[in-house]
């Protein structure tokens, strides 16, 4: 659904419209073009400006850390860990790892190549220091159970087309029944994506237990706050 304008979106990011119109022909913003008018997806809204750490002027995510249900520790619990993913390209990338994450019977591994593919050319899913979250523009799940998300290890840093340049040594696969608990997701990923010592377990490629250890003492620090 398309429900903000660019006057939304004028408010929104503190820009004129003619920026807003310059990014989208750039391909850096998500945006419709309906009867000439450019429309915007809340969703992908909130999606977008978690991937690349917008600040924005007035409250649209609507998420409180120590309250919302996910749990990263139980989702990448049934993701799993996986090391040296090869690949030249990102579409190497992509397809390597979607054979070796563990996924429901209801979705293919055709289907979900398709779907992470199709969302790097709408727009790179790299949310910078190293870090990408390949995700179906669409939930593919149905049933919140099934969740999960897969952290994969790449054999040899590829340009992800970050914005800031840093080639991507690691992926977070997002596997989500609806669009609420993603958004979720995504912003505790990038949240915990802004701690160094955290990126430095990514970067030396820490051991599983040691990755999962560290993330459940944050989501204990956010619960209490």
């Amino acid at each position: 659904m398309t429900d903000l304008t660019l006057k939304d979106m004028e408010e929104l990011l503190n820009l004129t419209q003619s920026e807003i119109t310059a990014m989208i022909e750039s391909n850096k913003i998500p945006a419709y073009k309906i009867k000439g008018h450019y429309h915007f997806n809340r969703a992908e809204i909130k999606e977008w400006i978690i991937e690349n750490n917008i600040k924005v002027s007035k409250k649209i995510l609507d998420i409180d850390l120590s309250h919302t249900g996910v749990s990263l520790v139980n989702l990448i619990g049934r993701g799993g860990v996986f090391y040296d993913v090869e690949g030249a390209t990102v579409t190497d990338v992509i397809k390597n790892t979607v054979q070796v994450i563990p996924l429901p019977p209801t979705i293919p591994r055709e289907t979900l190549t398709y779907s992470l593919l199709h969302r790097e050319e709408m727009m790179p899913t790299a949310i910078g220091k190293g870090i990408a979250v390949p995700h179906p523009r669409e939930p593919l799940l149905t049933k919140p159970e099934n969740q999960s998300i897969s952290i994969c290890f790449l054999k040899e840093p590829i340009d992800f087309h970050a914005l800031d340049h840093e080639p991507v040594h690691t992926l977070f696969v997002i596997l989500s029944a609806d669009q609420t608990r993603h958004v979720e997701t995504l912003s505790r990923i990038s949240f915990l994506c802004q701690d160094e010592k955290f990126i430095d377990l990514l970067k030396t490629k820490a051991a599983e237990n040691e990755i999962l250890d560290y993330i459940m003492v944050k989501e204990l620090e956010w619960h209490e706050g």
